[in-house]
């Protein structure tokens, strides 16, 4: 499957995403560089999760350094008190926390990063973003970045108990400038169709639209979360019940988004991504309704595809409404991929046996819950 994916794709290029042994040569030429070895699973087929380090630090409020700070500069004057990770710790609905990473960075001179929250986070309603020293916009790590990074945690919806090690974002290295364009994505999916069904609406990027009418009649339509539920270990896989955190929505059709409430939706397209190249989700433009997708993630190379053992993959949405309420139709625009290629082609793709938990997904809520039986 990768030897026909190299023949469809370009599989050297001088600019792209770096596969995960580019990534594994990175830590032993101290690119990146930790006092705890890295985990088995910690990187993946493009990128590399990011773990908590020893404390967290309570914040009164988010924050940039701005271009002549440190994030430890600005922790001196922000920080309300430091909280141990060794031992486990609670971090609470509505507060903000600053907690260092395990990873530090040596990029090359062409390098570059970015990050975004896991799959697992964003569907826990866990807003996290990357910040390093003297950023002036989150979850970017400019080229010949030199220093720590931190990250910022607020669970929105579930408290949640975290510990030193704990993974709750990842990052892609790219070399050079991005290479991102709508002729890029037009090509792919003359020569891998990365959508299943419907004409692709290439514009800025390939638009997802939202499944309301069900991806099974014996699934429910989406999920919204309850509030005042119980505490989430997120490191703990299959052990919640999802009708002590869920409410089932089983109504086919338009559907009212509450303001303030978190909601799990799917995309109507199974999507595919090539092992050539990666994707990014990337919310829609919210002037076209009072609606957004709050966690824009990363897609692996193989997400969907046959070359990891899949058949496409709904991408799943996790969505607020804003101020006011407002109807969501099926079939509406919701989010869109972008594509860009790989530098070189990776040695495993998503779902090729490293435990991806995703690759034949329907509307899936994350790995912390029990299957849902109806």
């Amino acid at each position: 499957m990768l030897a026909e994916a190299a023949r469809t794709g370009n599989p050297h290029n001088e600019h792209g995403i770096v596969p995960a042994h580019v990534i594994h040569h990175y830590t032993e030429d101290g690119v990146i560089t930790t006092p705890v070895a890295l985990d088995a699973d910690q990187i993946q087929p493009a990128s590399l999760d990011l773990r908590l380090g020893e404390f967290a630090y309570r914040v009164r409020a988010s924050f940039l350094p701005g271009p002549d700070q440190t994030v430890e500069d600005r922790l001196q004057s922000l920080s309300l008190h430091r909280i141990s990770l060794r031992d486990g710790a609670v971090l609470e609905t509505g507060c903000v926390y600053i907690v260092p990473l395990l990873e530090s960075l040596k990029l090359p001179a062409d390098v570059s990063a970015a990050a975004n929250p896991k799959s697992s986070t964003g569907r826990l309603d866990i807003f996290t973003r990357v910040i390093a020293d003297y950023a002036q916009a989150f979850d970017t790590v400019p080229d010949g970045y030199r220093g720590p990074l931190y990250v910022e945690i607020s669970p929105r919806t579930f408290s949640i108990l975290a510990r030193t090690g704990s993974r709750l974002s990842q990052i892609r290295f790219r070399a050079g400038p991005a290479i991102q364009s709508d002729d890029v994505i037009a090509r792919l999916h003359q020569a891998e169709s990365l959508i299943s069904e419907g004409e692709a609406n290439i514009d800025n990027g390939l638009a997802l639209t939202v499944d309301l009418a069900g991806v099974a009649q014996d699934q429910p339509v989406c999920f919204r979360a309850k509030r005042h539920s119980g505490l989430i270990d997120v490191d703990k896989k299959a052990m919640l019940d999802v009708l002590d955190y869920w409410e089932p929505i089983w109504q086919r059709g338009p559907l009212v988004l509450d303001p303030d409430q978190f909601y799990i939706l799917a995309s109507r397209e199974a999507v595919r991504v090539p092992p050539t190249h990666a994707a990014e989700m990337v919310p829609f433009n919210p002037l076209v309704g009072e609606f957004r997708v709050h966690y824009a993630g990363f897609f692996d190379p193989g997400f969907g595809h046959s070359a990891g053992g899949g058949d496409g993959a709904r991408a799943v949405l996790e969505v607020r409404s804003h101020e006011v309420p407002f109807i969501l139709e099926h079939g509406q625009i919701i989010g869109r991929l972008i594509y860009e290629p790989l530098t070189e082609l990776p040695e495993q793709v998503y779902g090729q046996g490293i435990g991806s938990h995703y690759q034949r997904q329907g509307l899936k809520l994350s790995k912390h819950f029990k299957p849902f039986t109806g």
